[in-house]
């Protein structure tokens, strides 16, 4: 037998996941806007300061974790799959870590010498 539902509940469950999309658009644009009227009163008072970004740092990190994961993922999708289009799945991400990690590579070495 099938469970029946009510008309009520189904437009429940229609509205939670807008209501929770509206909610979080919601925060987000307030934080975005807080921490724009925060940073224009620091740069009106003359205390604000640029953040610094550590672009090597930033590069190791993200190539590392892109490397692994990608490489976890060709493997899985090799062993599970065979070879076919959904090995782009785990080939992108290994392409950009590696690709980032011979730019730490390069960069390093130039910083050296």
């Amino acid at each position: 037998m099938e469970p029946v539902s009510s008309s009520a509940a189904q437009v429940i469950v229609s509205i939670i996941p807008i209501v929770g999309i509206v909610m979080g658009s919601v925060v987000i644009f307030f934080y975005l806007l807080w921490n724009h009227i925060r940073r224009t009163l620091l740069i009106k008072s003359g205390q604000f300061q640029r953040p610094e970004f550590d672009l090597l740092s930033f590069s190791l990190l993200a190539g590392l974790l892109l490397a692994t994961v990608g490489l976890s993922l060709t493997v899985f999708l090799i062993i599970a799959l065979g070879v076919n289009f959904g090995l782009l799945g785990g080939i992108i991400p290994l392409a950009v870590g590696t690709g980032l990690l011979v730019y730490y590579g390069i960069r390093r070495s130039d910083r050296n010498s």
